[in-house]
This record gives structure tokens, C-alpha cells and sequence, in this order.
């Protein structure tokens, strides 16, 4: 006898799942692309324990007569295709008639499904690659429900990820398909709590803006083009709101999500100029195309496809993001504040070099001169600074120098000793401290003073949960996404150690009740940090607390300096210094840049 068998139908069906079904995500995908094909208008998935448990899926479509909802677990059975013809006219999401089997190969399935004008539904249960059939009551639609998946196949069960990184690729499969059809309402929820609930939407915009978050919306403008090979709509983000974590950028063609690297570099070169270089934009893009042009049929998950001019599509996707970034004016503009600007030199008074120059006086005077002491009423006994007296004013008893009040007497100088310690350092432009040392002037970095301090605390708060919580006086609202906030869920335990009290507020966004001392509370400066806190969770691709302690805590510190506050007073001026001077390393960030510079006198003299 030959060695060559046919398989039976379970076990070819348990390897087409091995390509279809790969995680608790793509069963909901499947489930939930069937539901937009059935025409329903809203449709609920409810989630336990990340799909282990439960993945169900119920819709109020058209539904499936007794024999169909039979048939529809059996391998290949479609309505969809008749002819290798229709494969060039494919508008809906499935066709191929894989996925209810491949699904029912690998968990326990039942089944609930009526058409409109049936008195009652048809239930079908499957397991082990048996289905019974029986007459149930049921709402016109069908309802899915998917338990214990790949029970039969511990191995594949084994290697599914934790709760919630399984839950993550739920959510966005979910909204992968949600985004499109702002005409059907969705829901989801995950163990008896709901994540999104989605109303029918008045258009693309709102669906977003409800999926995504208003944070998203605020921060796109609309991309259209219109041609005789594709048409184009969507969004495409600002480009000061570009992020360096990749997030938010989805291609739609026929309603359908796919991925293409290839029209990604196409928006990215849109974006030459507006954007630093490792940052990536928002983007919502549509295409309509020929379905004669288009084929969907090169991946099992469909989320690949192949148009007949890529070249051509690449061409009008970059002019059209182009064109809708220009009609924005979102031009290169000149920054004076960002680091490395160029100080020019202010011209001094007094100078014969600069007669013709028109400038403005700026007077100075000695806080130790007291005019109310012994000895100071007659001007002769006051020492002259200057060339000569003949600046003196001509009514007063004290005497002027060339660049306005002189010394008076010094033997004062204690009565106002502490407002000379509070003066003897100034800030510059809010970026820079300037003080006296031994040598001449010291400069001080404010920025970088923050992040090493910021990025000490960070060690300590981690290593030996030394942390202080600075309360806000009203707690802050901020929306973030659904995936987001679930990303601060998962780290809370992390974030609390690191001085952040941030809980949920809803579906879509939490609540910031205090931060870490020396930041500030003030709403606009608690968006952009959560917004940085997101960076940093994205960045790292697992749960900090395996990657937290050096790297991270650096990159904490870095984007934390950004919103930390400016001395705007000279005690403040004073307590940065204190902080920073108390650091193990006060001369360098956690990435080797200077924080302290000293301009000796020997320098200062060459200026002149």
C-alpha cells in the first residue's frame, strides 16, 4: 500500500485554523466582519478572560435558515463565490468560507440564528467535530458563541500571551472593523464591564472621534483626491502632534483594514520637513479603488493585499497628504526658544563705540546703601564711582556712576544680607541660571538640572519606593483612547510608585488626581505629561517593571523636564540649585549631557 493518505476533515480543519484562528483576536474579527456582511445594524461582542473563556458575538442581521447555519461550519461553503470571476469583484469582507470552520476545529461553538419571517430559530452546537442541531427562541439575527478556545490544542493555548496584552489585539481588531461603518452601532465588554459603546455616528469623524478620542480628532485635518485609478479621504494627523510610538494609522480599502508598508513610506515622505525624524503622524486613509484592481486574496487574514498600480496609488496618496498639509499652512517655523538658539549680544551703555546707537539706561544699585543711616545725609562723605562727579543729580545727596546709582556706605550690608543672598543668582530667558563661583560666573542648565533631578527621583522611587505625591487641587480629565487607558491600567501599580495617582474616568480616558513633586498640576502641561507617560509605555513594548530601572528612568526624566516648572522667583531660583547640587552627579544628565558651565574671568575679559 502507498504511504500517501487524505486527511479526515477535522484534522485539515485544525490546520487551516492554525492560519485563520491564531489568537482570541482573529476569532473576533471573523465573527465580526460575518456580522457586517449579514447587513446587521448593531452589534455586541462580549469578552471573558481575554477569549479564553468566551468570545460572543451577537448581531441582528439577516441571519441563516436551519440548513445554512448547518452548512456554514462545513469547510469552503460561501455564498459569496461561484466562479473564479467573482474573485475579481470581491466587495464584501469574507468569501472563502474558512473561518466558522476553522474556528469550530479548535473551541466549542454554539450557534443561535433566525431569519426574519422564521417562527423560531435554529441552534447548533459543535464540539469535537460534531454538531447537533435543535428549535429555539431567538431574535431575529444570529448569536456566536465561542467557548474554551483551543481546548483541544493545549499547545497553541500555551503560547497565548497574558490577559491583557490578548485583550489589546481584541480591541483593535475591533476597531479595525468599528472605524468604517459609522452606521452600525457597536458594543464591546470584557468580563461584565463595558470597554466602548459605540452609537451610530453622523460620519467617519465622529466614529473616530468616539473609537479614538477627541485628543485624535482635535489633531487632524481632512485628505481628499479624487481620480480615475483611486479615491482618496480621510485624515491625516498635525504634525506637531506626531508621536514617536506608532499608533493610530490605518489604510481602509472597500471598508476593509490592510496593512501596507509601501503607502506608509508614501505618507511619511508627505511629512518630510514637518516632522522630526523618528516620529510617526496619525493618519485615517480610505481608498476606493476598481475591485477588478485590487486583490484580497494573497493572506488568509486578508489584512495584505495587492493593487494592480502601486506605483501609481503611492503618487496620489503622497501629492494629496501634501497638498492637504500645505492648504494648513503647517510650514517650518523659526523656534527662539529650543535649545541651542543663537543668544545675540546686547550692547552695553556708556560705550564710545555706540554713540550713534539708541538704547535706554538701565540703572543699578547697591541694596547695602542705606540713605537713613549716620553719616550718609552729607553726599561728600558717599565715595564716587565713575569718571567724575558731574553726574551727580543736582538736587539730591546721592552720588551716580556711568551706569547709574553708586555704593553707598558699606557698613549696612547686614540689614539687607538676605535679600543679597536671594539676588545673587538670576534666570535667563526662563532656560538658564546664572550665579557666582569662585572663578567667575556659573551657568546652570535649567532644563537638564530638571532631568537629572527628575531622573534620580525616578531611581529611588523604583529601587526604594521613596516617592512623593503632589496632590492637584482639582483632579484632571484627560482622554486617551481605549487602548491607552488600558495601557495606564495595566502599569498603575508602576506609575503609583512613581508618584502619579491616575485612575479611570470611562471608557476612554482617566483621571489625573496627582502627579510627581516638581511637576505641575495645571491641565494643559497634565496632557502632555500623560501623553509622554504613553510614549514611554509604548516605547517599551513590555511591562516596566522589567525595563524601568536605568533606560527608562532616563527617558522619564527627559520628557518629564519639559513640563517641569521654571524658577520664577529668586528662593525658587535657590531650592533648583539645592536640589540639583544634592544629586550624585550634578554636572552631567543620565546621557552624558552638561548640566554646568563656568565662564571664568579670564574669558569674560576677552568679550571686551
Amino acid at each position: 500500500m502507498g504511504r500517501l493518505k487524505v486527511l479526515s476533515a477535522r484534522l485539515s480543519n485544525m490546520i487551516a485554523a492554525g492560519e485563520v484562528v491564531q489568537r482570541p483576536s482573529s476569532v473576533v474579527k471573523e465573527l465580526l466582519e460575518n456580522a457586517v456582511d449579514a447587513g446587521a445594524s448593531q452589534v455586541d461582542v462580549v469578552i471573558t478572560d481575554s477569549g479564553r473563556t468566551l468570545i460572543q458575538v451577537i448581531d441582528n442581521g439577516s441571519g441563516m435558515s436551519p440548513s445554512d447555519a448547518v452548512l456554514c461550519f462545513e469547510r469552503h461553503a460561501t455564498s459569496k463565490i461561484s466562479t473564479p470571476a467573482d474573485l475579481e469583484n470581491i466587495l464584501t469582507y469574507g468569501f472563502r468560507g474558512e473561518a466558522l470552520a476553522s474556528i469550530a476545529a479548535v473551541s466549542q461553538v454554539t450557534l443561535r440564528t433566525r431569519m426574519e419571517g422564521d417562527e423560531t430559530a435554529t441552534q447548533v452546537v459543535i464540539e469535537g467535530g460534531e454538531a447537533r442541531t435543535s428549535s429555539v427562541s431567538a431574535p431575529v439575527g444570529s448569536n456566536f458563541a465561542v467557548r474554551n478556545l483551543f481546548y483541544n490544542t493545549p499547545a497553541r493555548r500555551k503560547f497565548l500571551k497574558s490577559d491583557s496584552v490578548e485583550f489589546k489585539h481584541i480591541v483593535e481588531e475591533f476597531t479595525r472593523v468599528a472605524i468604517p461603518r459609522p452606521e452600525i452601532a457597536f458594543s464591546l465588554s470584557h468580563n461584565g464591564k463595558d470597554i466602548l459603546v459605540l452609537k451610530k455616528a453622523k460620519s467617519l469623524k465622529y466614529r473616530i472621534q468616539d473609537v479614538i478620542g477627541r485628543n485624535v480628532v482635535g489633531d487632524v485635518v481632512d485628505v481628499t483626491a479624487d481620480t480615475s485609478v483611486v479615491k482618496i479621504s480621510g485624515f491625516a494627523g498635525r504634525p506637531e502632534a506626531a508621536r514617536k510610538a506608532l499608533g493610530n494609522q490605518y489604510f481602509f480599502v472597500g471598508g476593509r483594514y490592510f496593512r501596507s508598508p509601501y503607502l506608509h513610506k508614501a505618507v511619511m515622505k508627505a511629512y518630510e520637513e514637518f516632522i522630526p525624524e523618528g516620529f510617526t503622524p496619525s493618519y485615517f486613509i480610505f481608498l476606493e479603488v476598481d475591485p477588478h484592481s485590487v486583490d484580497v486574496n494573497i493572506h488568509p487574514t486578508k489584512t495584505e493585499i495587492k493593487f494592480e498600480d502601486d506605483n501609481l496609488i503611492f503618487q496620489v496618496l503622497y501629492a494629496c497628504v501634501r497638498e492637504a498639509l500645505g492648504r494648513n499652512s503647517f510650514g517650518a517655523s523659526l523656534d527662539f526658544e529650543r535649545e541651542g538658539a543663537v543668544d545675540f549680544p546686547q550692547t552695553g551703555t556708556g560705550l564710545a563705540e555706540y554713540k550713534g546707537a539708541d538704547f535706554s539706561p538701565a540703572p543699578s544699585f547697591d541694596p547695602s546703601y542705606s540713605p537713613f543711616a549716620e553719616g550718609t545725609g552729607n553726599r561728600e562723605d558717599a565715595p564716587e564711582t565713575g569718571a567724575s562727579s558731574g553726574g551727580r543729580a543736582s538736587g539730591g545727596g546721592i552720588p551716580y556712576g556711568r551706569g547709574g546709582l553708586s555704593a553707598g556706605s558699606t557698613d549696612y550690608g547686614k540689614l539687607f544680607q538676605h535679600a543679597v543672598q536671594e539676588q545673587d543668582a538670576l534666570v535667563v530667558q526662563g532656560r538658564f541660571v546664572v550665579t557666582r563661583s569662585a572663578s567667575g560666573l556659573m551657568i546652570v542648565h535649567v532644563r537638564r538640572a530638571w532631568e537629572r533631578i527628575l531622573y534620580e527621583r525616578a531611581l529611588r522611587a523604583l529601587s526604594e519606593g521613596e516617592h512623593v505625591t503632589q496632590t492637584a487641587l482639582f483632579p484632571v480629565e484627560v482622554n486617551v483612547g481605549v487602548q491607552e487607558r488600558m495601557l495606564l491600567e495595566d502599569n498603575a501599580e508602576l506609575l503609583s510608585s512613581l508618584g502619579f495617582d491616575i485612575s479611570p474616568a470611562g471608557p476612554d480616558s482617566v483621571t489625573v488626581g496627582g502627579v510627581p513633586e516638581g511637576y505641575s498640576c495645571e491641565t494643559g502641561q497634565v496632557e502632555r505629561m500623560i501623553g509622554d507617560l504613553l510614549l514611554i509605555l509604548s516605547d517599551s513594548g513590555t511591562a516596566l517593571q522589567e525595563v524601568m530601572q536605568q533606560k527608562t528612568a532616563a527617558k522619564f526624566a527627559m520628557l518629564g523636564s519639559v513640563n517641569a516648572q521654571v524658577p520664577d522667583s529668586p528662593a525658587g531660583v535657590h531650592h533648583l540649585l539645592d536640589m540639583l547640587f544634592a544629586c550624585s552627579n550634578s554636572e552631567f544628565t543620565s546621557n552624558g549631557r552638561r548640566i554646568v558651565s563656568i565662564l571664568g574671568a579670564d574669558e569674560i575679559e576677552k568679550r571686551f
